[in-house]
């Protein structure tokens, strides 16, 4: 759909009313204290006694710490309990064990309706209409303990307007790295058009997202970059989703791919890259991207390559939860072009991330949470060790290593002097169970406790 500054302006006070509303908290009620307005600004100086702290995740956890936050960022960690002299408030998770907040690598807000549905929903639901959504969906992302997302892609500027609000505290979220709406080549896996009437293509078209020569996609990303994206999305192959039956195959030329990387660079982005097949990951690897999303058929010439350049895979493994889900409630969930790329899907995920590890990929935590479900985040961590990484590496990815492919490797990602105070505690070890990630009883971020309970 056609962008337009009105639109804009209404999907920002959409957003904001939400909050003066309190809609914020739809999907669950907000803990009583925060109802109260008790934690709702970050106080000069908070302390957390940690029971256990996994300060630097892929280094071996401390007992028994004390976190001293001053207005929102962390200014010590200490062994033990230490009472801090000119404290406002200590947070009691003596019994749990503290670790920095999580961070998904791929998120969709505005969405979890897949399948035909999905397709409806592009058709009928109206902007403010999905704003909620993306408010709702971001709500849950924060209470399941993801204090920092990367949104990789809508169509409409409603996660961009969600982002900005979060970061000026007029609603409460994670927060957001956007990038705007991705970009492919005519009939890519981005064309809204795909699937349509052909007399409803020019409604549908979203003309300033689509590229097919070097100057219309070096265009392509300057459009994106003038939204005030934080990251380029693009897809060089085809996708599991697109409603078309062209295969997972490359979908994006050599200069076409060259052009977008060399154009964000301009602008300092980085670039995150849609890629199934094995020739579209190497077209994205030799235009030298950030990050190739799902990678599924990455084979030993592709991974030698990602070694070699530093290059990031998010792996989207719990997609596949998503998909069966869906089948499971309705097998008609998915039109049959779309249906035979999803089986095959199923079938192969893993297989990549199996592959990766041992060569040493740097693999970054993210899940495609809108083809699976928001607040369900945590469920790839038990794929990501079902197919070969252990727990403590699974969580390395959700912090460390997703903080780098982001940027935000100086706020986020470990627990030391200087960074954010986004924190999550969970009763056990995640170390040993990362099961335990689904079950979040405690969220900070930014020095607030945004949660403290069950639910």
């Amino acid at each position: 759909m056609h962008q337009t500054s009105t639109t804009l302006r209404a999907l920002f006070a959409t957003l904001v009313a939400a909050a003066a509303a309190g809609s914020v908290w739809a999907a669950d009620p907000p803990p009583a204290n925060a109802a109260r307005g008790a934690k709702t600004t970050p106080q000069t100086i908070v302390v957390v006694h940690a029971g256990r702290l996994l300060d630097h995740p892929g280094q071996a956890p401390r007992g028994p710490s004390t976190i001293v936050i001053r207005d929102g960022r962390i200014a010590e960690v200490l062994d033990g309990f230490i009472e801090v002299p000119g404290s406002q408030r200590v947070v009691d998770q003596r019994t749990r064990f503290v670790l920095p907040g999580l961070i998904d690598s791929h998120v969709h807000l505005v969405s979890d309706t897949g399948g035909q549905m999905g397709q409806l929903e592009d058709v009928q639901a109206e902007d403010a209409e999905l704003a909620y959504n993306a408010l709702a969906n971001a709500h849950k992302t924060l209470r399941a303990g993801f204090t920092t997302v990367r949104n990789l892609g809508d169509g409409n500027g409603v996660t961009l307007a969600l982002r900005d609000a979060i970061r000026a505290g007029k609603v409460v979220g994670p927060n957001i790295v956007d990038a705007g709406r991705s970009i492919s080549t005519t009939s890519g896996h981005m064309d809204a058009a795909l699937g349509y009437r052909e007399d409803f293509r020019e409604v549908l078209h979203a003309h300033d997202n689509l590229c097919d020569s070097v100057e219309s996609c070096r265009r392509a990303v300057r459009v994106q970059v003038g939204r005030g994206v934080d990251v380029i999305k693009i897809a060089t192959t085809g996708g599991v989703n697109s409603q078309v039956g062209a295969g997972l195959g490359q979908q994006m030329f050599d200069d076409e791919a060259r052009a977008i990387v060399e154009t964000a660079r301009l602008y300092g982005k980085k670039v995150a890259v849609h890629a199934h097949g094995a020739d579209g990951i190497k077209v994205a690897l030799m235009a030298g991207v950030d990050s190739i999303e799902h990678g599924t058929m990455l084979d030993d010439e592709r991974i030698a390559l990602m070694v070699k350049a530093g290059t990031y895979y998010v792996p989207t493994l719990s997609t596949v939860n998503g998909y069966i889900e869906r089948l499971a409630a309705n097998p008609e969930a998915y039109s049959p072009q779309v249906r035979a790329k999803v089986e095959w899907r199923i079938r192969v995920t893993g297989e990549s991330l199996r592959k990766s590890v041992p060569k040493g990929v740097k693999i970054a935590f993210g899940t495609d949470a809108g083809v699976s479900k928001h607040g369900r985040n945590a469920d790839e961590f038990e794929l990501m060790i079902k197919h070969g990484m252990t727990p403590a590496a699974a969580l390395q990815a959700a912090t460390v290593n997703a903080a780098d492919l982001l940027g935000l490797q100086a706020d986020v990602g470990t627990v030391e002097p200087g960074k954010r105070a986004d924190l999550i505690a969970v009763d056990g070890d995640p170390l040993s169970d990362v099961t335990v990630l689904k079950r979040v009883p405690f969220v900070m971020k930014d020095g607030v406790e945004f949660k403290d309970g069950p639910g």
